[in-house]
């Protein structure tokens, strides 16, 4: 019996469609949770890789920051180490008679050692050093250590030389000794009879005396109210001392070691020496008594041991100190 699809009954040609349309949308919810959960799942582990690579990537800075530092520290010890070598051999360079040998060891070393000290600041003051400036920081050392090692191989040579002159300078100096000797003795006793006969030609003073005058030109007990300081003396006969002028100059020397000058130069033993006061006196090989000669006070004396020096002829004939109140 076969059943038509009437108006009185609709539903009955429709019925079978209602299933497949479930199905279609069913599957379009899994395909579309599946979707999302994939997305999640490759959002969490884009992040979670990108985590892990930042945290590794840290971990190796840190672990090369601290190789760095530690190769620093390493570089630091080695410069320290240079450093009091270098000390240990400063004694010795004056084996190095050469100037010029001796400043250019010294400058090199030197320009090495600061550029080491500066390299060494600028890594101190940064918080993260590279790799690079740590190899030139062990390049200036090596510099460094090559240029010590040059200067501890030029003093050896230099020593080894020097060995060598002196041990074939001790037999030159071995016969030359008694010759020396000979020669020392002989003018040793030149230089006594020279000095004999310079003695014997010198003017002699005797009597030599120093007072503090007055305004009127009577002594002072107080030589800060003293407007003249008077030295006297005696020049004794002498046969020996050639006759004619002799120009006397006369120094005084005050308490504080201060010379009280105002009359010149003169010269002596090949020098220019301040005096004083001077005297032109006529030696006839008399004696000459009461010899006197003034010093006019131009600055504040004060109390205390004063010395008088007399010279003339290249000679000095006498020094003496007075304690004037």
């Amino acid at each position: 019996m076969i059943t038509q699809n009437t108006p009185e009954n609709p539903q009955a040609g429709q019925q079978p469609q209602a299933a497949p349309d479930r199905q279609n949308k069913l599957m379009l919810w899994i395909i579309i949770a599946l979707a999302v959960i994939i997305i999640g799942l490759g959002a969490w582990f884009i992040i979670y890789s990108t985590s892990q690579k930042k945290a590794y990537d840290e971990a190796v800075a840190l672990k090369e920051q601290a190789e760095l530092d530690m190769q620093q520290r390493e570089l630091a010890n080695d410069y320290n180490a240079l450093n009091a070598e270098f000390a240990q051999f400063e004694n010795q360079r004056q084996f190095i008679l050469d100037d010029s040998v001796k400043l250019e060891l010294t400058q090199k070393y030197e320009t090495a050692r600061l550029q080491v000290e500066k390299l060494q600041q600028e890594l101190k003051n940064q918080k993260n050093m590279s790799a690079a400036e740590i190899r030139k920081l062990k390049d200036e050392i090596s510099t460094l250590r090559n240029l010590l090692r040059h200067y501890v191989e030029e003093i050896n040579r230099l020593n080894q030389e020097n060995e060598a002159l002196r041990s074939e300078n001790t037999q030159i100096k071995e016969q030359n000794q008694q010759l020396s000797s000979r020669v020392e003795t002989t003018a040793r006793r030149n230089e006594e009879l020279s000095q004999r006969m310079t003695l014997a030609e010198k003017l002699n003073v005797t009597g030599l005396n120093l007072v503090a005058l007055n305004k009127k030109g009577k002594i002072e007990k107080k030589v800060q109210k003293a407007k003249q300081l008077r030295v006297t003396f005696t020049i004794p006969q002498n046969n020996s001392t050639p006759v004619g002028e002799k120009t006397i100059y006369m120094r005084i020397i005050s308490p504080s070691g201060q010379l009280l000058g105002g009359a010149g130069t003169f010269s002596f033993e090949g020098g220019s020496v301040e005096c004083s006061a001077k005297k032109v006196i006529e030696y006839a090989g008399e004696e000459i008594g009461g010899v006197t000669i003034y010093w006019d006070v131009n600055t504040a004396l004060t109390a205390g041991q004063y010395t008088v020096e007399l010279f003339a002829d290249n000679y000095r004939l006498i020094s003496r100190s007075f304690s004037l109140k």
